[in-house]
């Protein structure tokens, strides 16, 4: 994996990547301190526990992605109960000729 990131520019800020599986390892709350965004795009399963350490957590903005609307609704209710707010969320129609659709939804506190 490659990661560009230009911090020359004052207006910019920093973007750190980490991959990780979060079934195995999600990212606790005492993880996220400080982070203004954290976007996750889990596998059709969804992120359950890593949507309860972000509902646990102050990060302001949440980008979920999801290829699997059920999943993504059961990560959209904990984030909720959470304290966030779904702002918008945006089918994506990416795959000709099938019913597959991904969904990405922004949350904010």
């Amino acid at each position: 994996m490659r990661i560009l990131v230009i911090d020359q520019a004052p207006r910019l800020k920093p973007v750190t990547v980490e991959r990780r599986d979060l079934f195995q390892r999600p990212f606790l709350a005492r993880e996220l301190a400080g982070l203004d965004a954290v976007v996750f795009d889990p596998p059709r399963q969804g992120a359950e526990k890593q949507a309860r350490a972000l509902a646990a957590s102050q990060v302001p903005i949440v980008a979920a992605v999801s290829c699997n609307p059920a999943t993504f609704a059961r990560d959209a209710r904990i984030l909720a109960d959470g304290g966030y707010r779904l702002t918008r969320v945006t089918p994506v129609d990416q795959f000709l000729y099938s019913a597959h659709v991904e969904l990405v939804g922004r949350f904010e506190r």
